[in-house]
């Protein structure tokens, strides 16, 4: 088995119609002489933010000098990212080994493991095989029944910024959605959440409570930004002065504050990271695709938000950093997301949009979706290709203006091998 023919089996996999539960996972991990039992984690569920979060988490603890394992979903351009150690992406070597070795296991059970399960038990025997010392380990959806709640008791637990998302599944309030993330809290262990609504922080509190969990929230009130530019933002966090962090928005700036909430955790807990690892992991961190500056020449942003609070956060910085700026929108959007509340909000702060149809079978044709623009009062051109629309959106930007993507996270790739081949 090659990556490719590994790549191919593990999307080859059917979930429809499989009962939501640990079972599965935990029967093929058995086969496997249960790997995730010989690693520590730090365990990190949320609706928003649980990417950027894990990735500076992993960055402190790398600089810490710890093999660092780090594991997220979805991806961004190749499905190596999902599965990390120090950094650097799982090769295709060790994907193609570990899926030929976890086939035969998964095929010989009576209820067919998913495809996010599948993945997840090939991660916990790469970091396992990759001998490393914690793993960062981002939930899928949900918290108690999502496959990487396997884990026993973590170092420590995570819940970022919760919202409206998955309530098919989760349930229709964020107290129901609260409850459901909090079932990443083991005995005995230690949580640290992102501050929301009294309703929500007293669901943690109660949880926490019953399970004899030490609560630790985010400390919102101290966060005290110096300065942003495209650059990055210099920022204070209660005692810590002066902190420089390359990711962009307010929100990242309350998604640090509870990275550093688990970073005083973790030492207290015994690991040696010193106040110098927390400032490099900071400064260094690295997440594609979130307000992402791919190219200055033109200025191009490639922004995967897809959800109402995604697009909250897009707006702030939109306003913080473009005000002043042509803005072109290159955009295109699954048919099943609620478009209308997506694009609203930004529309006020868009010249032109152009429209493009994602590669995926969930698509909204681009000609659709610039028909809703224009109906709307926005001025919008639908492509026929991707390439396409990324030479008509640079061409709008001209020289002082800035081409911005977003609206699907399928588009995002294909965006940046398009931008890739005309720089070539």
């Amino acid at each position: 088995m090659n990556a490719t023919e590994a790549i191919e089996y593990i999307h080859s996999v059917c979930w429809k119609g499989s009962v939501p539960g640990l079972g599965r996972t935990q029967t093929l991990l058995a086969k496997m002489g249960n790997p995730e039992k010989k690693l520590k984690f730090v365990h990190i569920a949320g609706t928003n933010g649980k990417g950027s979060t894990a990735a500076m988490t992993a960055s402190i603890l790398r600089k810490a000098g710890y093999r660092t394992g780090l594991y997220t979903s979805p991806y961004i351009y190749r499905f190596h990212e999902r599965m990390q150690v120090d950094g650097v992406e799982i090769s295709d070597e060790d994907l193609a080994a570990i899926t030929e070795y976890v086939k035969p296991l998964a095929d010989s059970m009576a209820e067919s493991p998913t495809e996010f399960e599948l993945v997840s038990c090939i991660a916990f025997e790469y970091f396992h095989r990759m001998q490393c010392d914690i793993v960062v380990l981002e939930v899928g959806m949900g918290g108690a029944m999502d496959s990487t709640n396997v884990i026993e008791t973590p170092e420590v637990a995570v819940i970022t910024n919760i919202g409206l998302d998955h309530t098919e599944y989760l349930g229709d309030t964020v107290e129901k959605i609260a409850e459901t993330k909090s079932g990443i809290f083991k005995e005995n262990g230690h949580a640290v959440v992102y501050r929301g609504s009294p309703s929500v922080e007293a669901v943690f509190e109660r949880v926490c409570a019953e399970k004899h969990v030490s609560l630790k929230k985010a400390d919102f009130d101290s966060l005290k930004l110096k300065s942003r530019s495209l650059e990055g933002q210099v920022f204070d966090c209660g005692a810590r002065k002066d902190l420089v962090l390359p990711l962009l928005g307010d929100h990242q700036l309350h998604n640090a504050a509870v990275v550093l909430a688990v970073a005083d955790t973790l030492m207290e807990e015994g690991w040696n990271i010193t106040e110098e690892n927390i400032r490099q992991g900071l400064r260094d961190v690295r997440w594609p695709g979130r307000f992402d500056i791919v190219s200055h020449d033109p200025l191009f942003i490639i922004d995967g938000g897809h959800n109402p609070q995604c697009i909250e956060a897009l707006e702030k910085n939109m306003e913080d950093y473009l005000a002043d700026r042509k803005v072109i929108a290159l955009t295109g959007v699954l048919a099943d997301k609620d478009y209308a509340d997506m694009y609203k909000p930004v529309m006020p702060l868009v010249s032109h949009f152009v429209c493009i149809t994602p590669p995926n079978p969930r698509k909204l044709d681009s000609n659709m979706l610039a028909q809703y623009l224009r109906e709307a009062g926005a001025d919008a051109v639908a492509c026929e290709s991707v390439a396409e629309g990324v030479d008509k959106a640079i061409e709008l930007a001209g020289q002082d203006g800035v081409v911005l993507c977003f609206g699907s996270l399928y588009s995002i790739g294909a965006i940046r091998d398009a931008l890739l081949q005309r720089q070539k």
